[in-house]
């Protein structure tokens, strides 16, 4: 069985205040959480004492994006091996605001999907369709694209070290709603796709649903076949709604 993983996506929020007091709250609600791997990715300023503050705890440390180059004349990069001496464990690449507004295409998501597998981290892929796109009838094709990117440059056998989300685009703070339905399909269709490459891969990989899961909808869709946890953004800045998604996960490994 998979481990179900929740990573919590903190984007550009926190302060050391705000900081210690969500994570006090955390470390006091799933100081006990069995079955089920938690993360946070807090903005960078702050990962080198959130991993210390974490450090022997149940709770992992990722980081939001990593460089594609190891080192060198890159201002205002960090490269994985930077971040993975901090003490991450985790890094989000392609995150669909990245995409957006770094534009960053599929090849240099790829790239920085391979730097932080040099560096010894875990990614957490994102891929995902737009509006148009799933008006369009085109989610599956981008998607594919998206994924395929990766497993070009990566090989499958990568994906042995590497967990992926979808992002429904669409569904995120538009008002907008992905069923559990619409969700479970995207899942199983990135879990088929590289199934194609590596069937066992396939079967082991985590696939997690970063599509506005909240602490009200999070057992619904986490009982669904394909997903396996989530990238939590905005649930993540509370500590109640967050732990409430960590152990609904958790029961399902234990049902």
């Amino acid at each position: 069985m998979r481990t179900p993983l929740v990573a919590g996506n903190w984007k550009m929020n926190g302060s050391r205040d705000a900081n210690r007091a969500l994570l006090s709250a955390l470390k006091g609600s799933l100081g006990d959480i069995r079955g089920v791997d938690v993360a946070v990715c807090p903005p960078a300023v702050y990962l080198a004492e959130i991993a210390n503050d974490l450090s022997g705890g149940p709770i992992a440390v990722g980081a939001q994006d990593c460089s594609d180059q190891e080192k060198g004349a890159y201002t205002g990069e960090l490269a994985g091996s930077m971040l993975a001496e901090v003490g991450c464990r985790y890094v989000i690449v392609g995150h669909s605001e990245r995409r957006e507004r770094q534009n960053e295409d599929n090849a240099w998501v790829a790239a920085k999907f391979v730097a932080a597998q040099a560096a010894g981290l875990t990614p957490i892929l994102c891929v995902g369709e737009q509006k148009a796109d799933r008006e369009g009838g085109r989610t599956e094709t981008v998607v594919a694209e998206q994924l395929d990117a990766v497993l070009d440059a990566a090989g499958v056998e990568a994906f042995e070290r590497a967990v992926i989300a979808y992002e429904p685009v669409w569904a995120i703070g538009t008002g907008l709603t992905a069923t559990p339905e619409q969700a479970q399909e995207v899942h199983a269709f990135i879990r088929n796709r590289v199934a194609g490459r590596d069937p066992q891969v396939a079967a082991d990989l985590r696939i997690l649903y970063g599509g506005s899961m909240k602490a009200d909808n999070a057992a619904g869709l986490l009982a669904l076949e394909d997903i396996d946890g989530g990238l939590i953004g905005g649930a993540s800045l509370d500590a109640d709604a967050f732990s409430a998604i960590a152990r609904a996960a958790g029961e399902q490994v234990a049902a």
